[in-house]
Parts: structure tokens; sequence; C-alpha cells
């Protein structure tokens, strides 16, 4: 199953908060060729980078696997 399946099949009932970031643009130029890459939107790079960021930092914190 391809990225962009996997996160529609896991949002599709999880609420979500919407937050608006402001990156440098080197950052947002380095997000929109790993989401062209990967074939999702910088939306999901960001949420995925958010997630595993959080994983690493705080074991407890982090979502389980569905």
């Amino acid at each position: 199953m391809n990225a962009k399946k996997q996160i529609e099949q896991k949002t599709q009932n999880t609420p979500t908060v919407r937050a608006s970031i402001s990156f440098p643009p080197d950052v947002y130029e380095t997000l929109e060729v790993i989401a062209k890459e990967k074939k999702v939107s910088v939306a999901w790079v960001v949420r995925d980078a958010a997630e595993k960021y959080i994983a690493e930092r705080w074991p407890l914190f982090a979502k389980s696997s569905e």
C-alpha cells in the first residue's frame, strides 16, 4: 500500500487540529522535494516527521501503529 493510501486510512475518523507553520524557503523546498518523491503532500511529510520526533523523544507518547 502506498504512503498516500495509508495516511488516508489512518486519518479518516481521527479528529485533527489545524496549525499554521512558517519555514525558511530552503527548508520548505526540501519538504516539497520529499513530498514529490513520496507522492504525498507537504503536510503529510510534516506530520510524519512530527510523529517520528515524538516517538523518538518521548516514546510513551508515541502513536501506536494501527
